[in-house]
This record gives C-alpha cells, sequence and structure tokens, in this order.
C-alpha cells in the first residue's frame, strides 16, 4: 500500500501542555503503518478567539502513514480522548489538540473532516512550525505556507526550548 506524507497540528494549554505535546508525537509513531519523519522546535503563542485562558504550546509533526484521512482523524481524536480531551465549546482550553493539516497534497471535504484543516492558512501558531519543517509546503487553495504566515501579523508567537 502506498504511504501519504501528511502534517499534524499539536496543541494544549492546559495540564503541563509541553509534555501533552512532546506525548503525543511519541504517540503518532505507535499508529498502525504510520512512522514521524520530523517535528518541529515547540512554539508558544496567544490563544485566539476566546482570549481569557493560558497559553498554548504548538508543534507540527510531519508523517508518514498508511492510514487513509478518515482513520487517520479517529486515530488523533483517541489520542486526544487518552490526554484528557473534552470538546466543549470552541476555542475552550484544552489538554491536547490535534490537528489533520494536510495529507498528501488531497483537498477533502466531507463531513467531519475538512483537509486542509480550515483557517489554517490564517493561524501563525500552525504556520510558523509548518514552514520551519517545509518552507515550501503548499496550503491547496490558499497557496505557500511561508506566503500566509507572512499574513499573520499581530499573532504573538515564540520559539521555547524542548
Amino acid at each position: 500500500m502506498n504511504k501519504a506524507a501528511a502534517y499534524i497540528g499539536l496543541g494544549a494549554n492546559l495540564v503541563q501542555p509541553r509534555e501533552q505535546v512532546l506525548a503525543a508525537i511519541g504517540e503518532l509513531g505507535r499508529l498502525p503503518d504510520t512512522r514521524v519523519l520530523a517535528q518541529s522546535a515547540l512554539y508558544r503563542s496567544a490563544p485566539l478567539g476566546n482570549t481569557d485562558q493560558p497559553d498554548f504550546v504548538n508543534a507540527v509533526a510531519r508523517i508518514e502513514t498508511g492510514l487513509p484521512p478518515e482513520r487517520l482523524l479517529v486515530a488523533l481524536h483517541d489520542i486526544e480522548s487518552r490526554h484528557g480531551r473534552r470538546r466543549s465549546v470552541a476555542n475552550a482550553p484544552r489538554t491536547l489538540d490535534l490537528d489533520l493539516l494536510l495529507y498528501d497534497t488531497l483537498t477533502i471535504e466531507q463531513a467531519g473532516l475538512s483537509v486542509p484543516h480550515p483557517r489554517m492558512h490564517q493561524r501563525a501558531f500552525v504556520l510558523a512550525p509548518l514552514v520551519e519543517l517545509d518552507p515550501d509546503a503548499d496550503i491547496p487553495g490558499h497557496g505557500r505556507a511561508v506566503d500566509c504566515l507572512a499574513h499573520c501579523v499581530g499573532q504573538r508567537i515564540e520559539k521555547i526550548a524542548r
């Protein structure tokens, strides 16, 4: 079976967020028929939307997987659940958030699954770590990630030590 290249966005701002993100990267590599090819540095970012919450720790991982996008998304949700993720309201604080950002060059729009991830092209906390891994990454329908990042003026984000 052919394997796909995919990018996973990781974020957390509750219960030792740095450790949550690092543990989740390890768990990505233990998914069936999947391996982590690269991971970005960790970034601290200000919350968007609901700003009355702690800063986030974010990263992006590039994986190679034999899982189809739908099964990969289910696996990501399983990892979130194991980390205590509870889905309440949009932009709520969370122990772990895993987003399927890109899956090869596919564009997918179906119930519960949108690839590329909606709004990723407007979020510095996704784009900065993605650009670190692949400055020429293309976001279907939006262009190069590095060009999208240039439009995210005013979003506070900083690289932090592991």
